[in-house]
């Protein structure tokens, strides 16, 4: 795997599980703030990741979460970038949740595992860094 680049993103992020027919929370997905917001129904839930003081009401809610974000545009050819960014952070102890978009693959990591997880990813060989 190449060297990959690595942006902290600021502020804390939530994932948010909703019943599966609660409707898409309309206003996470208005132009603003250059934050990643993600909605994903399943047969059995709305999932919804955001930043942490944006999240929904009326769901299971994991706060204290921090993202990591590949720079990118990523090719849909280049293989192993997630199986890469989770053995170093699965060899250091620290949980991940990832998604992909068309351009990057993000990670999520508890915020309390932040400077764990970016010592791995560096001791890998990647570059972590801050966003700008």
């Amino acid at each position: 795997m190449k060297r990959l680049a690595i942006d902290v993103r600021p502020g804390e992020y939530a994932v948010v599980r909703l019943p599966a027919d609660a409707p898409v929370p309309a206003a996470l997905l208005d132009p603003g703030e250059p934050v990643l917001v993600s909605v994903t129904r399943t047969p059995d839930e709305l999932s919804v990741i955001c930043p942490a003081g944006q999240a929904p009401e009326g769901g299971t809610v994991e706060d204290g979460w921090r993202l990591l974000t590949v720079r990118g545009p990523l090719e849909f050819t280049l293989t192993g970038v997630i199986a890469a960014l989770a053995s170093a952070l699965a060899a250091a102890g620290v949980a991940l949740f990832s998604l992909s978009t068309f351009d990057t693959d993000h990670l999520l990591v508890r915020a309390a595992e932040l400077d764990r997880a970016v010592t791995a990813l560096r001791e890998a060989g990647h570059e972590v860094g801050s966003a700008t």
